[in-house]
């Protein structure tokens, strides 16, 4: 009695499963392989922890103390003037005063943000997401957009194999077993949840070739020049690199491979910095050329240098002259605190 049962039993289940061999290890071997990815990209998305400022972004005990005690005025410029003299920045805030954190107490370096709910200020912050419970930045920036493909990857997968058999049960092809149900949630749920992560991946695809967080997506970036929403762009292909490194093995895996240390970036001008100096000998003919945009005078840190090597020469005597400026203070611009 029980063997006839049994049998029974799996002649019902038998028509909603894969019958070719073949089929079923290429199904089974991409299935796991997509889900393996997928939980590495977002164990590593969930347990990066976030890149904070660097100790030279920090003001010393003494300047502190003289924010404490002196009044808002003069004396704080000073104090944010000497302070930020030799630290990368080029960004301002929107009335154009240094971007200073109060609760950190630091100098903010560019793309660098305070999270409300981590309490702390996070490089090259873009958002902080409750389905990871953790700030997307710069140290996980590049497993979160893995996650959403890897995650996509899965859900069109599973819906494309359970398409099938979704068909045939609206179209009385399947037995009248509990299966049935499965299979139409299963669908469903694939489906929709392809569609909501097709529209977030493409949309940080779009970020990623502009080189913009979605923090300055929705306020582009101000620099002492004015607002420029493609001051970080370099073009496609080295936006690309400074997300996912020069090394293209790297790409696929959820292994760190994005370029610099996320406390200074390459930043094209597209309007002349007033306070910047004047353009090195030999670049004159090049500065009204839209595509060729200026550069900060400031050396970049030798991790990020090299993406710009390959669209702008630099003689030895501008490279001399960038380094010379170099220990130039930033202007005296009125302190706003930004938290």
């Amino acid at each position: 009695m029980t063997d006839k049962l049994l049998s029974g039993w799996s002649f019902q289940w038998r028509p909603v499963s894969m019958e070719d061999i073949g089929e079923q290890v290429v199904c089974l071997i991409a299935y796991h392989l997509l889900f393996a990815m997928f939980v590495w990209s977002y164990w590593k998305t969930i347990f990066t922890l976030p890149m904070n400022p660097s100790k030279e972004f920090h003001l010393s005990y003494a300047e502190k103390e003289l924010l404490e005690r002196e009044p808002r005025g003069e004396a704080h410029q000073e104090v944010l003037r000497r302070a930020a003299k030799d630290l990368p920045i080029y960004t301002r805030t929107m009335s154009g005063a240094i971007r200073y954190c109060d609760r950190c107490q630091l100098i903010k370096p560019d793309r660098c943000h305070h999270c409300s709910v981590c309490d702390k200020c996070i490089l090259k912050m873009d958002h902080h997401c409750p389905w990871v419970n953790n700030c997307v930045g710069f140290s996980n920036y590049k497993f979160f957009l893995l996650f959403l493909a890897y995650s996509l990857l899965y859900c069109l997968f599973i819906a494309a194999t359970d398409l099938q058999y979704f068909i045939k049960f609206w179209t009385n092809g399947l037995p009248d077993t509990q299966a049935k149900f499965h299979i139409m949630f299963l669908f469903f749920a694939a489906a929709m949840f392809s569609v909501s992560l097709s529209s977030l991946f493409g949309y940080h695809c779009w970020l990623v070739s502009k080189n913009k967080s979605t923090l300055e997506a929705f306020r582009s970036p101000v620099f002492r020049h004015g607002t420029d929403k493609n001051g970080f762009s370099l073009g496609f292909s080295k936006n690309m690199r400074q997300v996912f490194g020069d090394e293209e093995k790297y790409w696929l895996l959820p292994i760190f491979s994005s370029l610099g240390d996320g406390c200074s970036f390459p930043t094209c001008l597209v309007n002349q910095d007033p306070e910047q100096p004047s353009t090195p000998a030999g670049l004159n003919s090049t500065s009204k050329n839209p595509e060729n945009h200026q550069f900060p005078a400031k050396p970049l840190r030798e991790s990020q240098s090299h993406l710009l090597t390959d669209s702008q020469s630099w003689t030895e005597g501008s490279t001399n002259l960038g380094k010379d400026k170099a220990g130039m203070s930033n202007p005296a611009l009125t302190m706003e605190n930004e938290t």
